[in-house]
């Protein structure tokens, strides 16, 4: 974990974390979530960013991906690691100053939505069971996209089905056992708290992928920070693909140090790192991921959001807030 850039050294892209023409940066502050385990936590808590990027880096937890692009557009946050696409695109359709600079991680079964056991909600009689309905989900982000498009696909009337919205998984598991919704959605512990108390799953990650519904979350920055400090964000991305690269070869021996860095027990942790892949640079790279279909289902979402009436317009284009330059140079 704790190798040196010596490439990125010897080509002078990383000298105190700055290139010589950079700002001076001391601190670099880093939203997260809690409960939501990656490979790259490994290095958070052994401090391996700290190291290989000469600074102090402070991870700061946030419960959705709005917050982040928030906290970013205030300069609060100078990197938001597994930010959701969603809102990420979101925010730049309105104009905010975001760039997507990698994939953090990808997942389809860690992000659902539970209905409670006792209605019996299940595929073939959605469209009559969740008529009239309430359902606790965020808006904005991709559990609100993956709740419209399943609605739409199980043939229930958008307009009769009441969204309240989340204030985060404890939130939508207080929310499900209260009895007063129908149905919850969240991501990571939550959605195995919901199951364990009785909850089901309507449609299960991999159905809902195979109707065409792509998950995972980024890495993000702001075009300002990206600017200013290139070299920080190559060294941010090489500490995190020495981490994937390890956990992908052999998992075992990280499992204890992801699980402390995410606030959760052993078991919850690799129930959702069993739901979870840590794409490296090549897989990134590929037309699969960074080089058109990232770009193109920021599209389809942004498009969708606008059918749905729930945002005014979408952009063109979602190209130029994609920069692979940062990740082509990790080794």
């Amino acid at each position: 974990m704790k190798r040196l850039l010596a490439g990125l050294l010897a080509i002078g892209l990383l000298a105190g974390a700055c290139g010589e023409d950079e700002p001076e940066l001391e601190e670099l502050n880093v939203a997260y979530f809690l409960e939501w385990p990656t490979a790259n936590q490994v290095a958070q808590i052994e401090e391996t960013y700290d190291t290989e990027l000469g600074l102090t880096v402070n991870w700061i937890p946030f419960s959705s991906g709005g917050d982040m692009a928030q906290a970013m557009e205030a300069g609060d946050i100078d990197i938001s690691y597994s930010q959701g696409l969603t809102p990420f695109a979101n925010f730049v359709t309105g104009g905010s100053d975001l760039l997507l600079i990698g994939v953090a991680v990808s997942y389809a079964d860690a992000d659902n939505c539970v209905a409670r056991g006792d209605l019996g909600v299940t595929k073939e009689n959605a469209a009559q069971t969740l008529s009239g309905q309430s359902v606790y989900t965020p808006l904005g982000n991709v559990t609100h996209f993956k709740l419209l498009k399943m609605l739409e696909h199980l043939g229930v009337d958008l307009n009769s089905v009441e969204l309240i919205q989340s204030e985060g998984g404890p939130a939508a598991v207080a929310a499900l056992d209260s009895g007063n919704v129908a149905m919850a959605c969240a991501f990571g512990g939550a959605v195995n708290q919901m199951i364990a108390s009785g909850g089901n799953l309507v449609m299960t990650g991999s159905e809902q992928e195979a109707i065409g519904i792509r998950v995972f979350d980024i890495i993000s920055t702001t075009g300002s920070f990206a600017e200013e400090h290139p070299s920080v964000l190559t060294a941010f991305l090489q500490v995190t693909e020495d981490a994937n690269r390890a956990y992908n070869q052999s998992r075992e021996p990280y499992i204890d140090t992801i699980a402390e860095a995410a606030g959760m027990d052993r078991a919850s942790t690799i129930g959702l790192l069993d739901a979870f892949s840590f794409p490296e640079k090549g897989t990134q790279l590929s037309a699969a991921w960074l080089g058109g279909t990232v770009q193109s289902v920021m599209k389809e979402q942004m498009d969708f959001f606008v059918a749905q009436g729930e945002i005014a317009t979408a952009l063109a284009s979602y190209d130029e807030f994609v920069d692979t330059s940062f990740l082509e140079g990790v080794e």
